[in-house]
């Protein structure tokens, strides 16, 4: 009986609990930071592709090249 009273009584779990939930929320903003990032590099990567692929013809052609 004691030692479920002790059980009762022990709060030590609730800073593993804490520190998982931040744990938690970090780690799914750093994901989420990763795919914005991946896809803005895909984007710039394919922009520079298309552009060594075929490049303007005149000095007033894309403005991305």
């Amino acid at each position: 009986m004691n030692f479920l009273r002790n059980l009762w009584n022990d709060h030590s779990g609730a800073s593993a609990a804490e520190y998982a939930l931040i744990l938690a929320i970090v780690g799914t903003g750093i994901a989420l930071a990763a795919v914005g990032l991946g896809e803005s590099i895909s984007t710039a990567m394919n922009e520079a592709s298309n552009c060594i692929k075929s490049p303007p013809t005149s000095s007033t052609g894309t403005a991305n090249c």
